[in-house]
C-alpha cells in the first residue's frame, strides 16, 4: 500500500525542477496532486509554457490522479482560487509544500527596489498566501466538528543554504528565503498543537534553473560525466514525501538542508556568547573590556557557505 493513499497535495512551482520531482513521487505514494505553476520565467517574466499541464499528463500516464493550476500563489485571491480548485476537484487538502520560487540576483550596491520586491513577493507573500488560505480551510474543518481531533496535516516550505547561511549577491532572495525558514517554525507554533499541523522547512541543494543561472552553483551543481548525481532534483524528494507521510518520526518545526545523500538538520537561532554589565548600564569603556568575550569560537556562515551550495 502506498504511504499516502488518499491524501491530496498542493504543491507550487511544480512544473519543473525540485517541484516537479517532489509532484510525481507524491503521485507515485497514492496523494492526489494540484500541479500548480504560473509557467513564468526564471525571474517571473511571462512564458507561454504550460509545464503544469505536462506535469499532470506525467502523473496521470503513470494511472495517478492530478489536475493543473496556473494561480499567482503570491496574490491573495490566486491563493485562494488555488485552494477552491483543490476542494473542488478531491474535497480535501492534506499536504501544502511551498516551492515556487524566482532569482534576481544583484549585488546590493546595484540592486534595484523592483528586484528586491518582485524576489520578496515571490518567496514571501508566495509562501504566506497559500499557507494562510489552507489553514483557513483546516481551521474551519476543526470548528466545524469541534469533537473529533483535528485531522493530520502537513505543511513543508522551501527556505535555502543561502537564506540559512548567507550568499554574495543574494540579499534579496537570502533575506527571503531566511524569511522563509522562521514562517515554517512560527506555523508549528501556533498549529502544531491546536490544529494538529506539522510544518518544516528545507534547504534543497540540487540542479535547477535557478542555479544553472548562478555563477557561483552553476559549475558545482553539472551532473557528472559517471556515478552518483549528486545534484540530480530528484534526490531531494525522497524526503520532502517522507515528512509528508502519516507515520513521520522528525518533530514538527525543524529545518534541513538536503542534497544528494545527505540530510542535515540545521540548529536554529540560539543564543551563545553573553557579557553583562553586572547590574549597572554599559559604559562604552565597559564594552571595551568585555566585548572580546562575544566573538564567536566555532565556524562563520561565510565558511559555512563555501562548503555547500543550495537553491
Amino acid at each position: 500500500m502506498a504511504r499516502l493513499d488518499g491524501k491530496v497535495a498542493i504543491v507550487t512551482g511544480a512544473g519543473r525542477g525540485i517541484g516537479r520531482s517532489h509532484a510525481l513521487l507524491l503521485a507515485r505514494e497514492g496523494a492526489k496532486v494540484v500541479v500548480n505553476d504560473l509557467g513564468g520565467g526564471l525571474h517571473g517574466e511571462a512564458d507561454k509554457a504550460i509545464p503544469a499541464q505536462e506535469v499532470v499528463a506525467e502523473i496521470r500516464a503513470l494511472g495517478g490522479e492530478a489536475i493543473p493550476n496556473d494561480s499567482d500563489i503570491s496574490d491573495w485571491d490566486g491563493a485562494q482560487r488555488l485552494l477552491q480548485e483543490t476542494l473542488d476537484s478531491f474535497g480535501d487538502v492534506d499536504i501544502l509544500v511551498n516551492n515556487a520560487g524566482i532569482l534576481r540576483d544583484r549585488m546590493l550596491a546595484n540592486m534595484s527596489i523592483e528586484e528586491w520586491d518582485q524576489v520578496q513577493k515571490v518567496h514571501l507573500r508566495g509562501h504566506f498566501c497559500p499557507t494562510r488560505a489552507v489553514v483557513g480551510h483546516w481551521k474551519a474543518a476543526t470548528k466545524a466538528d469541534p469533537a473529533a481531533p483535528p485531522k493530520p496535516r502537513v505543511l513543508i516550505h522551501t527556505s535555502s543554504v543561502s537564506g540559512l547561511f548567507g550568499s554574495p549577491g543574494q540579499a534579496n532572495y537570502a533575506s527571503a528565503k531566511s524569511g522563509i525558514a522562521t514562517f515554517s517554525h512560527i506555523c508549528h507554533l501556533e498549529l502544531n498543537e491546536r490544529l494538529n499541523v506539522r510544518s518544516y522547512a528545507i534547504a534543497p541543494g540540487a540542479r535547477t534553473r535557478l542555479t544553472e543561472s548562478s555563477p557561483v552553483a552553476v559549475d558545482i551543481v553539472a551532473a557528472p560525466d559517471s556515478g552518483f548525481d549528486y545534484y540530480n532534483p530528484d534526490n531531494v524528494s525522497p524526503f520532502v514525501v517522507w515528512l509528508a507521510t502519516p507515520n513521520c518520526s522528525v518533530p514538527s518545526g525543524s529545518t534541513y538542508v538536503v542534497e544528494g545523500d545527505e540530510v542535515t538538520r540545521v540548529q536554529p537561532w540560539t543564543r551563545a556568547e553573553r557579557i553583562t554589565a553586572g547590574g549597572a548600564a554599559w559604559t562604552l569603556d565597559a564594552l571595551d573590556a568585555a566585548g572580546a568575550s562575544l566573538i564567536a569560537a566555532d565556524k562563520s556562515g561565510a565558511d559555512l557557505i563555501a562548503e555547500t551550495v543550495g537553491v
